[in-house]
């Protein structure tokens, strides 16, 4: 992935909530969350389960969606997940 393409993602942790961030390197923000020095909100919150991406972004189109995505509730954040939006 070129470094100036981003991914937007959703994370299910451990005691259920989701956690929405953006990336131009997933594989390695992946591995920072598990190992706990990603986000302070995933700390202690595991194990982290990927269940939503969209890829394929400019920087300010992620943060754009991002700040989209967690303005909405739990349920609509499930039923995105459940239809598969994204890349």
């Amino acid at each position: 992935m070129p470094k100036n393409e981003y991914v937007l993602y959703i994370l299910e942790c451990g005691d259920g909530t989701l956690y929405t961030g953006i990336t131009n390197n997933l594989e390695k923000r992946l591995k920072q969350h598990r190992r706990g020095s990603g986000a302070k909100y995933t700390r202690g919150r595991g194990p982290l389960t990927l269940r939503w991406v969209e890829r394929g972004l400019s920087r300010s189109r992620a943060l754009s969606r991002e700040r989209e995505i967690k303005k909405m509730d739990r349920s609509e954040k499930v039923r995105l997940i459940r239809k598969g939006e994204g890349g």
